[in-house]
């Protein structure tokens, strides 16, 4: 039921899953039971849009998922838009504490570009209904940004510059081959990543592990030095 995106690769990188979000601090007033119970209900949040699609994914559906009242929601969250913008901020900030570490370990270049390719989907493995739902919020054009404008591929493509930046530091220094372009190289990589939210819509059963494999073993034959030091 889902139609395949001929834009994805540039939605998905509009939420690249390495970058710092801008999060609002939490409000000194707000209890440890008040920001437990904002977690809960985006958790909800992403559960029944992962499950039922964003269009009917209400707020009264979402509240009865863990047995409370929609006004609980709309007391905690200031409507649908609200809450739907801290969905996406969580699932950015989770992939990002997931993978940057993983990365940062890494001192050599083809260890490095491994890590990045492997963390982002095993993330994606172990998190597939936040894939899922930001593949509905998105497809639905419903998150927008601070300035009120829907995301639509024109903002600044983070996620692949990051990358392409880490590649060509491992260029200069030796470790990875010389002659190929970071900048091409970091759009195929992802692009090989970011068709996989996409991927989990259309195929519950994809095998991400497998696919991770390959994936990397191809871009480090790709970037690796033939005579490394």
């Amino acid at each position: 039921m889902y139609e395949v995106l001929a834009d994805w690769p540039d939605v998905i990188d509009s939420v690249p899953m390495v970058i710092e979000p801008k999060r609002e601090p939490e409000p000194e007033q707000r209890t440890f039971t008040e920001i437990a119970r904002r977690r809960q209900i985006v958790g909800a949040a992403i559960d029944t849009i992962a499950e039922v699609g964003y269009a009917q994914a209400s707020l009264a559906r979402i509240a009865a998922r863990i047995g409370i009242s929609k006004g609980v929601i709309s007391y905690h969250f200031a409507g649908k838009d609200d809450l739907i913008k801290q969905v996406v901020v969580d699932v950015i900030e989770a992939g990002r504490n997931y993978i940057l570490p993983r990365v940062s370990a890494e001192i050599t270049g083809p260890g490095m570009l491994r890590a990045y390719i492997e963390s982002n989907l095993s993330f994606m493995r172990d998190h597939r209904n936040y894939m899922v739902a930001v593949v509905e919020i998105l497809r639905s054009g419903a998150f927008k940004t601070d300035g009120g404008r829907r995301l639509d591929g024109r903002e600044v493509d983070v996620a692949t510059r990051l990358l392409q930046e880490q590649l060509a530091r491992f260029q200069d220094g030796g470790d990875l081959r010389g002659d190929f372009d970071p900048s091409a190289m970091a759009i195929a990589i992802r692009a090989a990543i970011d068709v996989v939210p996409h991927r989990l819509v259309l195929d519950p059963e994809f095998d991400i592990d497998r696919y991770a494999v390959e994936i990397a073993n191809v871009f480090d034959r790709a970037t690796r030095r033939d005579d490394p030091q």
